[in-house]
């Protein structure tokens, strides 16, 4: 039995977090970072049976066009990650009453959708990447065993090509889900490996007033290439929940709407326009449309 230390309840029987029981969500499962996004998505839906929010963890789940969908704001960082994951896992996976495992394990969708700026000259304003791999920079997934889910290769390349400082520690690689790959793809989407940081100022080469461990990480990182996979983007959250994902048998996949390129120094003219139109195309394919 799962101790009431390891998995704490609301004394309404919702997990600790997020507040929700498992009549709260669906399979399919859309993250957003923003707990102001979540009804930029929900407003696309035809109806909204639930909704709830507690700390940053906003939820509201409904259908768009007969499907069920819940949409969730994860808030920022790896850290937040896995609260979620571990919480959505618990709510499918485990009895809540008997704090005990099911024998049946449900698989849950989920679709990060977020903004991002390219890395890369040819991947213009205003269109989709698709993460193939998440980068994790941040150290959060060491805390598991990931050696069967993880990118080895991939990593080596990466910590040679950087001349990367291990007392950081290891870099992780680790892919996205096949079946949402094929669900959501196209061929105006690109694909490519996306680096989750464990910050925003340092981690990601930002300088104010602290001088950082590698100033030429982010110059390294564009030209990196491992099998004709480049790094797209950088953000916060992919390689966690790419992560933890795979480890608990979910499918996960995370989208980004490029509303800057660093390389042109050209940003959107309507970046909202782009949100929106990722959102009704990624609502659409999880609809079968």
């Amino acid at each position: 039995m799962i101790k009431q230390s390891e998995l704490i309840l609301n004394p309404d029987g919702s997990v600790y977090h997020l507040n929700l029981r498992p009549e709260h969500i669906a399979n399919d499962i859309i993250f957003v970072g923003d707990q102001n996004r979540v009804e930029k998505i929900t407003q696309f839906f035809d109806t909204i049976e639930f909704s709830t929010q507690k700390r940053e963890f906003k939820t509201q789940t409904g259908i768009y066009k007969g499907k069920r969908i819940s949409v969730m704001s994860t808030g920022i960082g790896p850290d937040n990650i896995d609260i979620v994951v571990n919480e959505l896992d618990a709510l499918v996976n485990i009895d809540l009453k008997t704090r005990q495992p099911k024998e049946k394990l449900t698989s849950l969708n989920i679709i990060r959708i977020g903004t991002s700026g390219s890395l890369q000259a040819d991947i213009p304003v205003d269109s989709f990447v698709m993460s193939k791999f998440g980068l994790g920079l941040d150290n959060m997934l060491r805390s598991y065993l990931i050696d069967e889910v993880s990118n080895t290769a991939l990593e080596d390349a990466f910590i040679l090509h950087t001349n990367w400082d291990i007392r950081k520690g290891r870099p992780y690689v680790i892919p996205c889900s096949e079946k949402l790959e094929k669900i959501i793809e196209s061929d105006k989407i690109f694909k490519g490996i996306t680096a989750t940081a464990g910050g925003f100022y340092g981690p990601q080469g930002r300088v104010l007033r602290l001088n950082i461990q590698d100033s030429a990480l982010n110059s390294k990182m564009d030209n990196f290439n491992f099998n004709d996979h480049r790094i797209t983007n950088l953000e916060m959250e992919t390689a966690a929940i790419y992560g933890l994902s795979s480890l608990l048998g979910h499918n996960a996949l995370s989208l980004n709407a490029i509303i800057a390129n660093r390389a042109s120094g050209t940003f959107s003219e309507d970046p909202y326009k782009a949100v929106d139109e990722l959102i009704t195309y990624t609502l659409n394919k999880l609809a079968g449309n």
